[in-house]
């Protein structure tokens, strides 16, 4: 993919025709120039294509671009101090407000490339928590980006306070005693430890939720894959919701969760999470690991692919990289090749050798294939089902009801004494559900049939 960005040595403020989709959120439009350093051998173009989606997802209006090729970062100011000077002079003579680097710079490096170019530097990891906080819409979510914030600008702390410092001691040098410096330090690590103490608390609140969904035996199905994969279009079109969905970088933070029922009267949970991005800062997954047990609990993981991108293969390889670093590596995958409506494909789908559905094609826009997705998750539950059979006395007329609204029922008839005789595909927690209500008491016959007879103490 070839980037094309436009130098525009025009000045004044950018069109309202730039301005991002933010939820309604007034977003400052800043003009900003992209610096990224590449090895001589290898191709910049796919990376400063990601690096300009970023800054356009964050509200920035990219006039140009700096590529600085080295064989190693440099200690002081990365790109090196002759590309730090031509960097400046663009900046100058371009009224640029902010430079967004392609990469994770150490404190000391943004510092003396501030100090350089004469305006703000920001790196990858800062920029992706930018837009993460714009996206922001849920209470945990906030706090899980504000932790992550934070984190990242613990170790950025400069000392701009040296006229309040008065620490050496002797006479005529005693001073207030603690620094502004140290003081901004402390104040970081109290709200730190408040904000952790909150996850935690929502964290608590997470497994409560799942312990209480366990008690009904739902299996949940995760939705995974690279940012602007269309995760959040193709559940809308599952489940019918109104997820926020737009042809941008991370426009959907917050997970969602909804019930849908598979062919066969199969119930799952169907949620739809935060997307992944090569590079993902290690702040944020340790914020939104809260977030992604949602994931680590899965049954099964639908993993959206763009297959329109030429860099599909590498950006699924990306993800699964995260979902190791979550330990969600060995979750069965079902993989899914979205937006088929722009590569000209058709709607199908490909089995292993053991008729197990692996990869579907589909368009979450047009809807075609929705129906090979649903059947590729239903099949994957089947093959984990026994067939039961259940008899139940004509006052069982509720029970009935909750099997039939619960449990994929296969056949039904009426015995001879007025029982109802109802064949039953279920997994192992939908058994262990049954044999735990409370008005019947199941008994299991010869060879696998469950029979409840009569109620309880009767």
């Amino acid at each position: 993919m070839t980037l094309r960005i436009q130098t525009d040595p025009t000045k004044g403020p950018a069109s309202n025709s730039s301005q991002p989709e933010s939820h309604g959120r007034s977003t400052l439009i800043e003009r900003t120039w992209l610096v990224h350093q590449q090895p001589r051998h290898l191709d910049a173009d796919e990376d400063l294509y990601e690096l300009e989606l970023l800054a356009r997802s964050a509200g920035a209006q990219v006039c140009g671009t700096l590529i600085s090729r080295r064989p190693r970062p440099d200690a002081a100011n990365y790109i090196g101090k002759g590309k730090a000077e031509e960097l400046a002079q663009l900046v100058k003579d371009n009224d640029i407000s902010l430079v967004l680097v392609n990469h994770s710079l150490s404190p000391g490096q943004e510092r003396n490339l501030e100090r350089t170019v004469g305006c703000r530097v920001l790196d990858r990891t800062g920029l992706i928590l930018d837009i993460f906080a714009q996206r922001a819409r849920s209470h945990e979510g906030k706090l899980q980006v504000e932790l992550a914030q934070l984190e990242h600008l613990s170790t950025r702390l400069v000392r701009g306070w040296t006229h309040l410092e008065r620490q050496k001691g002797g006479i005529g040098l005693r001073g207030p005693g603690e620094t502004q410096l140290e003081t901004d330090r402390r104040l970081l690590r109290e709200r730190i430890k408040q904000l952790n103490k909150k996850i935690d608390k929502v964290r608590n609140q997470r497994r409560i939720r799942r312990k209480s969904r366990s008690k009904i035996p739902i299996p949940t199905v995760s939705m995974v894959g690279y940012t602007n994969a269309g995760k959040s279009s193709l559940f809308n079109a599952l489940t019918g919701a109104s997820v926020y969905a737009a042809d941008q970088l991370f426009a959907t933070l917050d997970p969602t969760m909804r019930r849908i029922t598979l062919p066969g009267n199969t119930p799952v949970v169907l949620a739809d999470t935060v997307g992944f991005i090569r590079h993902l800062p290690h702040d944020l997954v340790e914020a939104f690991k809260s977030t992604l047990e949602e994931v680590q609990q899965a049954d099964l993981l639908v993993h959206v692919v763009d297959v329109n991108n030429p860099e599909h293969l590498e950006q699924a390889q990306r993800v699964n990289e995260v979902l190791s670093e979550i330990y969600a590596e060995g979750i069965p995958q079902i993989l899914v090749y979205n937006k088929i409506d722009l590569t000209g494909d058709q709607p199908h789908s490909l089995v292993d050798d053991k008729g197990r559905i692996i990869k579907v094609w589909l368009s979450a826009l047009t809807g075609a294939g929705l129906s090979l997705l649903l059947d590729a998750i239903g099949d994957h539950y089947r093959r984990f089902r026994m067939q039961r059979t259940l008899q139940l006395p004509p006052i069982a007329g509720r029970l009935r009801a909750k099997v039939y609204e619960r449990l994929e029922v296969s056949h039904e008839s009426v015995l001879e004494n007025g029982n109802w005789r109802i064949e039953l595909s279920l997994d192992a927690s939908q058994l262990e559900w049954l044999q735990k209500q409370e008005d019947f008491q199941p008994q299991f016959l010869e060879p696998e049939p469950v029979s409840v007879l009569a109620p309880t103490g009767s």
